[in-house]
C-alpha cells in the first residue's frame, strides 16, 4: 500500500503531503484535480490563497512571530507530472492514484513515474507552512501548472501575482548542489516551397538512412559531440559528388529539443551507378565512424531499394536544401565565462520534413544570456533568408544568467557549510527552468534552485532518495531561518 511506503520516514509532514499529492491525478495540462485538492487543503489550513486565470495558485503564509519584518520569500514548485508507465502496467493517469513503494532507501512507484518531480517541492512548501518548528519570515507558496509540456504556468504568470523578491525553486534533482542559472530558448523554422521535376525514365530509387546514433537532449547533451543525423545526411549526399543523382525526399529528426538520431533521403540514380554509390557510401561510412568513434560509435549509413517516385526535386532546389543544412549552425556556440564547463549558447538542427509541397527545417537555439540567444537565432534566420525560405521564429523563453554575487546564494552556501561541513556544488543547466521566466517577469528577483536526489525522472524508473529528502528539508528550513534572522530588524 502507498501509505505503508512512507510510514516512519522523516520528515513526516513532508511525506504525508507528498503521499496525498500522489493520490491525486495530475498529468500536465490536466491539473484540475490537483488544483481542487490544493484549494481545499489551503482553505482547511486557513491560509490566504488566490488562483490566476491560467491555474497557478499562490498561498500567503504569515511570518513566525517576531519575524514579520523579514523579507518575503517565494517557495516555488510545479504541480504537474510526466506520465509514463512500463509495458504491461495497468494505470490510468487521469483517474488512478499512484502506488508508492519503498525499496532500499528510495521511494518509487509501481511501474509508473513517481511525480517526485516536482511533487516533493510542492509538498515541502506546504509542510513548511504548517511546521511549528520552522522559523521564517513571510512566505508565498507559488504552485505553477504545466511546467513539463510548455512552462505554461510560469509563462502566463501576471505581474503582481507574487510580491517576494527572493525565490527558492525546489525543482532540482541533486542534493548538494545549488543551481544558479539556466538557458533560455527559441525556435527558428525555415519553410521552402518545393520545386519538382519529373523523374528520369528508367532511374532506380534508393533510400539512404543514417542510423545508429545516440541522439540526446539538445541542451544537456549538446557538448558531447554526438552526431546529428541531419547534418550527416547532408554530408553524405555531398559525398556522392561525381554521381548523377536526384533527390525526391529528405526527412529527419522528431523533436525540436532532441539531437536527431535518424535521417533519410530518397535518391534516384541510373541502374549502372548502383555499385559506385554503394562503394562511395561504404567509404564515407568508414570515415564517419572514425570521426565519431568516441561519441557515437554505432553510426551507420544504410541503403535499400524502394519504389521509384514520379517526381524529384530540381537540381537547384536540392542544392539549396543541402547547402542550407550544411550552413545552419549546430552545436556549442559559446561556453560560460562564469561557471566552468557550462555551455552558455548552443544551436540544434532538429528536424527536416518533406511534405507534398514544402520542405520545413526546424531548429532550436539556447543561451543563458538573452542577447546571445537572440544573436544565434538571428544567425539561423539569416541562413534561411539567404536561401529564400519563409521564416517563423517562436516567442521563446528567457534564460537565467548566473549571478555569482547573489545574496541568496551566499546565504545558502553558508547554511549548507554550517549543516554539512563541506562546500555545496554551484551549477547551472543548459536547459529551461521556470526560474528564467519568473525572474524575467519579476525584475530584481534573487533566486536559487535546489532539491533532493531524484533518479530516473520522466520514466517509470523515477525514484527519490529518502535520506536526501530529509536533508533537503532541513536545508530549506535553515535557509529560511537565516534569512528571517538577518532581516528581523
Amino acid at each position: 500500500m502507498s501509505l505503508d511506503a512512507i510510514k516512519g520516514i522523516k520528515p513526516e509532514g513532508l511525506w504525508q503531503r507528498f503521499y496525498e499529492i500522489s493520490q491525486v491525478p495530475r498529468p500536465s495540462k490536466k491539473e484540475e484535480k490537483i488544483r481542487a485538492y490544493l484549494r481545499q487543503l489551503l482553505s482547511e489550513l486557513k491560509l490566504s490563497w488566490k488562483e490566476d486565470a491560467i491555474g497557478n495558485i499562490m498561498a500567503a503564509v504569515p511570518a513566525t512571530k517576531g519575524f514579520e519584518n523579514a523579507p518575503t520569500i517565494v517557495l516555488q514548485g510545479h504541480v504537474d507530472m510526466v506520465c509514463e508507465k512500463n509495458k504491461g502496467t495497468q494505470h490510468d493517469f487521469d483517474n488512478d492514484p499512484l502506488n508508492l513503494k519503498q525499496i532500499d532507501g528510495w521511494i518509487t512507484a509501481d511501474g509508473t513515474t513517481l511525480g517526485a518531480d516536482n511533487g516533493i517541492g510542492v509538498a515541502a512548501a506546504i509542510a513548511v507552512a504548517t511546521d511549528e518548528n520552522a522559523v521564517h519570515g513571510p512566505l508565498e507558496l507559488l504552485m505553477t501548472i504545466d511546467e513539463e509540456t510548455g512552462l505554461t504556468g510560469a509563462n502566463n504568470l501576471q505581474p503582481g501575482f507574487i510580491t517576494g523578491k527572493i525565490l527558492l525553486n525546489m525543482d532540482s534533482e541533486e542534493h548538494g548542489a545549488f543551481y544558479v542559472g539556466c538557458s533560455g530558448g527559441i525556435d527558428t523554422v525555415g519553410t521552402f516551397t518545393s520545386e519538382y521535376e519529373n523523374a528520369k525514365s528508367g532511374a532506380s530509387a534508393f533510400e539512404i538512412m543514417i542510423t545508429g546514433l545516440k541522439g540526446g537532449h539538445s541542451g544537456l547533451d549538446i557538448q558531447t559531440g554526438k552526431g546529428n543525423a541531419i547534418k550527416i545526411l547532408a554530408r553524405t549526399l555531398l559525398a556522392l559528388e561525381g554521381v548523377d543523382y536526384s533527390v525526391a525526399k529528405i526527412d529527419g529528426g522528431s523533436k525540436r529539443n532532441a539531437i536527431p538520431r535518424e535521417a533519410e533521403a530518397i535518391i534516384l540514380i541510373a541502374p549502372a551507378d548502383e555499385t559506385k554509390v554503394k562503394d562511395l557510401l561504404n567509404d564515407f561510412q568508414e570515415k564517419l565512424q572514425n570521426e565519431f568513434k568516441t561519441s557515437d560509435g554505432g553510426l551507420k549509413i544504410e541503403i535499400k531499394k524502394v519504389n521509384t517516385p514520379a517526381k524529384v526535386f530540381t537540381k537547384d532546389f536540392c542544392n539549396k536544401i543541402v547547402d542550407t543544412l550544411m550552413a545552419v549552425p549546430h552545436g556549442v556556440i559559446a561556453m560560460s565565462q562564469d561557471i566552468p564547463d557550462l555551455v552558455e549558447t548552443s544551436a540544434n538542427l532538429a528536424t527536416i520534413v518533406t511534405s507534398e509541397n514544402e520542405v520545413t527545417i526546424g531548429t532550436s537555439q539556447r543561451s543563458s544570456v538573452d542577447s546571445a540567444n537572440k544573436y544565434i537565432a538571428q544567425s539561423v534566420a539569416a541562413v534561411f533568408s539567404l536561401a529564400g525560405a519563409d521564416i517563423k521564429t517562436g516567442d521563446g523563453y528567457p534564460g537565467w544568467k548566473p549571478d555569482m554575487d547573489s545574496n541568496i546564494l551566499k546565504v545558502s552556501k553558508k547554511v549548507f557549510v554550517d549543516l554539512y561541513k563541506k562546500e555545496p556544488e554551484i551549477k547551472a543547466i543548459h536547459a529551461g527552468l521556470e526560474c528564467g521566466i519568473l525572474g524575467d517577469k519579476n525584475k530584481g528577483m534573487d533566486m536559487i534552485s535546489f532539491g533532493p536526489t531524484i533518479s530516473g525522472a520522466h520514466s517509470p524508473d523515477e525514484k527519490v532518495n529518502i535520506k536526501t529528502v530529509e536533508m533537503f528539508y532541513d536545508l530549506l528550513k535553515a535557509i529560511l531561518k537565516e534569512i528571517a534572522e538577518q532581516g528581523k530588524n
